[in-house]
């Protein structure tokens, strides 16, 4: 079995509290929402998003009839637990997103939003987000742009020791990579993905202006800027949409779950646990999370 590539794991992180809530980035997620809002469709019946964390997203996808929350961090599940509540609408999975636990062919819709900046292996990862779609199925990626204005102009200036201008992923510090956007369409084209749309966004993340112009001011200039995406890509965040293609085998009918490590399904439920039938591998189910990261001894 080839070597699986290091996971960036949030356990005990309060990320959400101290990045998000307190960190003055109100703007990043208004800007990110409008974005949102314009690439994926309005409603569907299953919805799968990759590095959901404590759930920030979520409640933007009202028109899904049933949510799967993916994070390899249990503590950040629990908190959107806390957030969202236990329901028949909410599956919260512990996994991590090159061995998704899902059979092919699942989901209507998929996101992975501030996540494949964590990927040593950002092409395994969106190999894993085309299988599990459904042909046809929507996938809406956001990634880090080392092809932005600021890193180019610390490059001509000589303040900045990287080449925004080559495709090779820039690891400015441990599992955080920032990508090049020909990389990201080639890799996206290489997991069966159509590249339909792009958007630029958070053209304005600059310290000054978020201090000093007015929010709604600033939204409304990104929200404009944004549609220049399919043109250029020099804003610090890129969101693309892709279609996935005719895809591979499909699981086993009525299947969800598959085995992380050898891909049978269906997978046994019993006394809280999943069994494989097939490499007899156990991976627990605790507190209203499946928990696929590492098998019960």
């Amino acid at each position: 079995m080839p070597e699986r590539p290091p996971v960036c794991d949030y356990e005990g992180s309060d990320y959400q509290t101290v990045f998000w809530e307190q960190g003055g980035r109100d703007y990043e997620d208004q800007v990110e929402a409008v974005a949102l809002q314009r690439l994926l469709p309005a409603s569907g019946r299953l919805l799968l998003e990759i590095g959901a964390g404590a759930g920030r997203n979520t409640p933007r996808y009202q028109g899904y009839e049933r949510l799967v929350l993916l994070d390899y961090s249990r503590t950040q599940l629990q908190q959107a637990q806390e957030r969202l509540g236990r329901s028949d609408r909410y599956t919260y999975v512990a996994a991590d997103a090159y061995r998704l636990p899902f059979v092919s062919g699942l989901f209507d819709a998929a996101t992975m939003i501030r996540t494949l900046h964590h990927m040593a292996d950002a092409p395994q990862a969106l190999q894993q987000a085309g299988r599990v779609l459904k042909p046809g199925g929507v996938f809406i990626l956001e990634y880090a742009n080392k092809h932005n204005i600021k890193a180019i102009l610390r490059y001509w200036l000589g303040r900045q020791s990287w080449n925004p201008f080559d495709n090779n992923p820039v690891e400015f510090a441990a599992l955080n990579f920032d990508f090049h956007p020909q990389a990201i369409r080639e890799w996206l084209r290489a997991a069966g993905f159509t590249i339909e749309r792009q958007l630029t966004v958070s053209h304005f993340r600059i310290g000054v202006l978020k201090r000093w112009a007015p929010l709604k001011l600033l939204v409304a200039m990104d929200a404009a800027a944004q549609l220049t995406g399919d043109w250029w890509q020099l804003s610090p965040s890129v969101f693309v949409r892709g279609r996935a293609g005719p895809g591979g085998k499909a699981g086993a009918p009525g299947a969800f779950f598959q085995c992380p490590e050898c891909g049978f399904s269906p997978l046994e439920q019993d006394d809280g646990t999943l069994e494989c039938a097939q490499c007899r591998r156990c991976w627990r189910v605790q507190d209203g999370i499946y928990d696929f990261r590492e098998p019960v001894v």
